[in-house]
C-alpha cells in the first residue's frame, strides 16, 4: 500500500519527508504559500528557486487536476525565504484528508510559521463580482460535520493539542495588514472579507444547495482549504487565506449559467496580476 493510500502518518514519515527536503535546498522557509487552482504563478515571484516536483518527494501525494502544476517551489520572496505549492491535494481526487493535508505538517517541521492559503470559489454573496478576492475572515467545515476532519484518530502532541481552538483560525493582524495594503494598491474595489464553505465537490453546487448555504451565512464556496487551515492552526501556525472569486453560483432554476472549470482558470488568468502583488507585498511586511 503506498503512503498516499494510507489513513494517517505518523511523526517519523513527516519528519524523513522533512529532513529529505532540507537536504535539497538551502532554503529555510518561516512563509509557505498553496497555491489555488490557477495561481501557481505565485511561485513565479520567489527568487532563486529550486523546484522539486511532488514525485520526487518521500511520502508526498500527487496532484490530478488541470491547473495545478505539481511541485514545491523554495525561493526568496521580498527577502524572504518561502516555500510554494504549486498544485494542493483534494478530497475529490480520492485522498483523505490526512492525505491532503500531508504538506502542512511537514512545513511545520521545516520551520514555516506562516501559511497563506490562496483558492478559487465560487462566490454566493449577491454583492460579489466574478474576479473579485475574498479575504477569509472564517469558514464553514461540511466535511467536518461529516467526520472527514484530518485530525482524527491519534494525536502527537508534537503537533499539537487534541481538542484545537478555531474561533480564531484566520489570524487577525495579517488580515488588516492585507486589508491595508489593498487599499494601498487601489484594489479595495474589488477586495471583500467573508466566510468560506468547503463542500467535497467534484460536483458544482445545487440550486438547493446554493440557496442554503446562503442562508447559512457562506459568501464563498469551494472544494479545498479548509482542512489545510485546521492543521495548519494544530501546529501553531498563522495563517492568512485568500479567495479569488472565479465564477457565480448559480441560485435560480431559470437561469442558463452554468459552473464550469475552464470558467474557474480564466477568471484567475484576468486576476493574477493583482493576487500576485497583493501576496507579495503582504510577505513582504508582515
Amino acid at each position: 500500500m503506498s503512503a498516499s493510500s494510507l489513513c494517517s502518518y505518523n511523526y517519523e514519515d513527516y519528519k524523513h519527508t522533512a529532513d529529505w527536503l532540507l537536504g535539497q535546498t538551502d532554503i529555510r522557509p518561516k512563509v509557505a504559500i498553496i497555491c489555488g487552482s490557477g495561481l501557481g504563478g505565485l511561485a513565479n515571484l520567489l527568487e532563486k528557486k529550486i523546484a522539486i516536483p511532488y514525485k520526487s518527494i518521500p511520502n508526498f501525494p500527487q496532484s490530478t487536476v488541470e491547473g495545478h502544476a505539481g511541485q514545491l517551489v523554495f525561493g526568496e520572496l521580498k527577502g524572504k525565504q518561502c516555500v510554494c505549492m504549486q498544485g494542493r491535494f483534494h478530497f475529490y481526487e480520492g485522498y483523505n484528508t490526512a492525505t491532503a493535508t500531508y504538506p502542512v505538517r511537514v512545513f511545520f517541521l521545516l520551520g514555516v510559521e506562516t501559511l497563506i492559503v490562496t483558492n478559487a470559489a465560487g462566490g454566493i454573496n449577491p454583492h460579489f463580482k466574478v474576479g473579485d478576492i475574498m479575504l477569509i475572515k472564517d469558514h464553514i467545515n461540511f466535511p467536518g460535520f461529516a467526520g472527514q476532519n484530518p485530525l482524527c484518530g491519534h494525536n502527537d502532541d508534537r503537533f499539537g493539542v487534541r481538542f484545537p481552538c478555531m474561533s480564531d483560525a484566520y489570524d487577525k493582524d495579517l488580515a488588516q495588514l492585507t486589508r491595508q495594503i489593498a487599499k494601498e494598491q487601489g484594489c479595495d474595489s474589488l477586495f471583500h472579507h467573508g466566510v468560506y464553505c468547503m463542500l467535497a465537490g467534484p460536483t458544482f453546487e445545487t440550486v438547493a444547495e446554493c440557496k442554503m448555504l446562503h442562508l447559512l451565512g457562506a459568501d464563498a464556496v469551494g472544494m479545498s482549504t479548509v482542512p489545510e487551515v485546521v492543521v495548519a492552526r494544530h501546529c501553531g501556525l498563522r495563517v492568512l487565506g485568500l479567495s479569488l472569486i472565479t465564477n457565480a453560483v448559480v441560485s435560480d432554476y431559470d437561469s442558463e449559467r452554468r459552473a464550469v472549470h475552464e470558467e474557474v482558470l480564466e477568471t484567475t488568468r484576468m486576476r493574477t496580476e493583482e493576487l500576485q502583488s497583493l501576496v507579495r507585498s503582504v510577505v513582504e511586511k508582515m
